[in-house]
């Protein structure tokens, strides 16, 4: 298969940047980062703390995208320069330098193209993870709180904060479930592909036989709530419970009954949290988990009723997505998309750009997920 030719890839590069340039709409960033900058200049910004840390959150998720954006501009319209001097010049120097940038440049813009595909109603926010382990006991468990390393190690590669609200451990090993935020914006559009129940395959490092294991673990991804989504919980359906919080092995990790159990009563829906803070800062992200709970069962109910009215007797998306097999070889693989890698490692400590990027197209090709 010939190679192509570098000027005709730049100029399909410079295509796809362009429609994505068109579709970020880069006069609108523009603007919204001016008034993103006049409401974080405001001297009374700190008297909401709340509102404070989303604006400055937002202005610093605009002002990185806007310069991803144009820096990949600035990069492709100097690659041209480039390319055009290893044509003129005969320079192998240079021709190897154009097809490294290239290479770049491919896959930077590819990520970038991926972000222009997440344009459902709650894409843009926040996001909150709930990992439970499922079939496969002490396995299981353990396989649940490698997941969730798993995506703290992906958020922390790139500088996402996140937040854990409660981690219930299992007795032997690993967690019984954790819900943790990652608090940046389209957190939730890039993250709900992941939802679904992953498999891990590998000998049992609990079995005294050495036995090969199978063992699943659920991801949940739910947006989170703002205060235009008017989730409103009255009192009287709301049971609350305090209690002492407590680490791995029931070691007391607090003297106070401060951590919070809410039970919504007519959903039989309970959330907890329990990460070292005042009673009252617990029952505050409590409810923030409950509400956006409340709020994909809403939209879930409004999806099953679209979904009547079109006929849709399709599945969930979500049931198995990946399987994770350590022995008896290395391979971990997405059901739904079929990219794989024998880089099991890699993908457990939190390199799963790939395998995002591939099921975000696959959503946007299949008509299938959380906004379709």
């Amino acid at each position: 298969m010939a190679a192509i030719d570098p000027t005709e890839e730049h100029r399909e590069l410079d295509v796809t940047l362009t429609s994505i340039e068109t579709v970020v709409d880069l006069p609108r960033m523009r603007k919204d980062l001016a008034d993103l900058n006049e409401q974080a200049a405001a001297p009374d910004l700190w008297d909401d703390q709340e509102r404070a840390q989303k604006v400055n959150s937002r202005l610093s998720h605009l002002q990185n995208e806007l310069a991803r954006v144009e820096g990949l501009r600035r990069h492709l319209d100097d690659l041209a320069v480039l390319i055009e001097l290893a044509d003129t010049e005969d320079d192998e120097d240079a021709r190897a330098e154009v097809e490294s940038e290239l290479t770049s440049l491919r896959k930077s813009i590819s990520e970038l193209e991926v972000r222009t595909l997440l344009s459902g109603p709650y894409d843009i926010r926040e996001a909150l993870v709930t990992i439970r382990a499922e079939a496969g006991g002490v396995d299981a468990a353990d396989f649940a709180e490698m997941l969730m390393r798993m995506y703290l190690r992906w958020a922390e590669r790139h500088g996402y904060p996140t937040e854990v609200y409660d981690t219930s451990y299992a007795e032997e090993a690993g967690i019984k479930s954790a819900t943790f935020a990652v608090s940046v914006p389209y957190a939730y559009g890039t993250l709900s592909v992941e939802q679904g129940t992953h498999r891990l395959v590998r000998i049992s490092p609990f079995d005294n036989q050495g036995r090969r294991q199978t063992s699943f673990a659920g991801v949940e991804v739910l947006p989170v709530v703002e205060q235009t989504d008017h989730i409103e919980i009255p009192e009287d359906e709301l049971r609350v419970d305090v209690y002492r919080s407590s680490g791995p092995g029931g070691q007391g990790v607090n003297t106070t009954d401060s951590a919070v159990r809410l039970t919504h009563l007519p959903t039989g829906i309970v959330v907890s949290c329990q990460n070292e803070r005042s009673q009252l800062q617990n029952k505050a992200s409590a409810m923030a988990v409950l509400q956006s709970k409340l709020l994909e069962r809403r939209r879930q109910e409004e999806q099953a009723t679209m979904d009547a009215l079109k006929g849709d007797s399709s599945g969930s998306w979500g049931n198995q997505m990946r399987s994770y097999v350590l022995h008896p070889y290395q391979m971990v693989k997405d059901l739904r998309t079929e990219h794989e890698t024998g880089n099991t490692s890699a993908v457990l400590d939190g390199e799963i750009d790939e395998f995002i990027e591939a099921g975000i197209r696959w959503r946007m090709q299949t008509g299938n997920g959380q906004n379709a």
